[in-house]
C-alpha cells in the first residue's frame, strides 16, 4: 500500500467489508505504541442515518403532503 501525495491511503475492499466501513464513514487515525491504528469514530453517524438524512424531505411534492397512506397508494395506483 503506498502513501498518496495528500497522505492518504486506500484500505483494501475485503476489509472495508470485514469491518463494516462504509463510503462517508468517519474514522481517525491514533498512534498506539509506535503504529498507526485506523478506529471508527464511535458518536459519528451511521450509513443508514446518513441515507435517511440526505433522503429526508425529498420523496413528495407539495400537494401530497398530509394525505394518508391510503389516498397516497390510491393516487399511485390510479383508477
Amino acid at each position: 500500500m503506498k502513501l498518496n501525495s495528500k497522505g492518504q491511503v486506500t484500505i483494501p475492499a475485503a476489509l472495508r467489508a470485514r469491518h463494516g466501513l462504509h463510503e462517508g464513514d468517519e474514522v481517525d487515525v491514533v498512534e498506539e505504541g509506535g503504529a498507526l491504528r485506523i478506529v471508527r469514530v464511535t458518536d459519528a453517524e451511521s450509513r443508514g442515518q446518513r441515507l435517511i438524512r440526505h433522503m429526508r424531505g425529498r420523496g413528495g411534492a407539495k400537494q401530497t403532503e398530509g394525505m394518508s397512506t391510503d389516498e397516497l397508494m390510491e393516487l399511485l395506483r390510479g383508477e
